[in-house]
């Protein structure tokens, strides 16, 4: 086996890479990916099947299958556009044994109506603006409490029903479930909402300010939208990204992946959902004690009798 893997300077971090086929075949390999250090997470499959799968659930993002008549390389356009181009840039070119060259298979392929995934990726910026704007109105109106909750809620739902209708039903670029869509769409700006009103609840219109500035100028660059976060190379930044990046994630696995690697970025949505909107709750009785002890001046009111 002579393949060898091409040099870049923009190369992938920890990139999970599957390999199959004969042992031997399968140790050439692994050892020249061993050459590029930290780039790939190598992970061992039987055959080219339990490769596939793999690919098709979301463990690697890619995998090189050796077999008698030559070497394939299997890609997922369709979780990272980008990253199936790296692959086939690492190895594509490159000679197998008898010099044939590798085929590329792309075992999840994107949408034909979006293939480099433009649309999703554009999508991040349109629902980190509405969730910033629902929390900074929740905010500047004065609202607490299950009021508050009820109206980010609420404004989350429509604006993820407004953009599956945008992204699914007009440009074609996600799965054919409409309301799987919807969904994560609303949870990824009620993320962002509910962290944004959170902070409005608990510092006023500077927690607006900070949120924003969280979500701006954290989470929007370093959310891996045109690149998969595990090729980010800063992890702090990576971790920071929280909302926007997880949001793409988790649209990529249930659009085209049947809910595949769901779990990690649904939760992480759901837990800055839930962390915003018990701190607009927590803000809300705050302000309503600070109201009750400014009303009896301070001090307890005197028992009845």
């Amino acid at each position: 086996m002579g393949l060898r893997l091409a040099r870049r300077p923009d190369r992938p971090r920890d990139l999970p890479l599957g390999v199959a086929g004969p042992a031997t075949a399968v140790a050439q390999v692994e050892q020249r990916l061993a050459g590029r250090a930290d780039a790939f997470e190598v992970h061992r499959y039987a055959d080219g099947a339990a490769a596939r799968e793999a690919v098709e659930n979301r463990t690697v993002y890619g995998a090189l299958v050796v077999t008698p008549g030559g070497t394939e390389l299997l890609t997922a356009s369709a979780a990272s556009p980008v990253v199936a181009q790296t692959l086939q840039q690492a190895v594509a070119g490159q000679a197998a044994e008898g010099g044939a060259e590798v085929r590329t298979v792309d075992v999840v392929p994107a949408p034909a109506s979006d293939p480099r995934g433009a649309v999703l990726n554009a999508s991040v910026l349109p629902l980190a603006l509405a969730g910033i704007a629902t929390g900074a109105l929740v905010t500047l109106l004065g609202l607490g409490g299950a009021r508050a909750v009820a109206v980010v809620t609420g404004a989350a739902a429509l604006v993820g029903v407004v953009a599956a209708a945008i992204a699914h039903s007009w440009l074609e670029a996600t799965g054919d479930d409409w309301w799987a869509v919807a969904g994560v769409l609303g949870l990824s700006t009620l993320a962002v909402a509910g962290a944004v009103a959170g902070l409005g609840a608990l510092l006023g219109r500077a927690g607006v300010g900070l949120g924003a500035a969280l979500v701006m100028l954290l989470g929007n660059p370093f959310s891996a939208r045109p690149r998969l976060r595990r090729c980010c190379p800063n992890r702090p930044a990576r971790s920071a990204s929280g909302c926007p990046g997880r949001g793409v994630q988790l649209l990529r696995s249930v659009s085209f992946f049947d809910g595949a690697a769901a779990g990690g970025p649904a939760l992480t949505l759901a837990w800055w959902a839930l962390l915003g909107l018990g701190a607009v709750l927590l803000g809300g009785a705050l302000r309503n004690r600070a109201r009750d002890a400014a009303a009896t001046g301070g001090r307890e009111p005197a028992p009845a009798g």
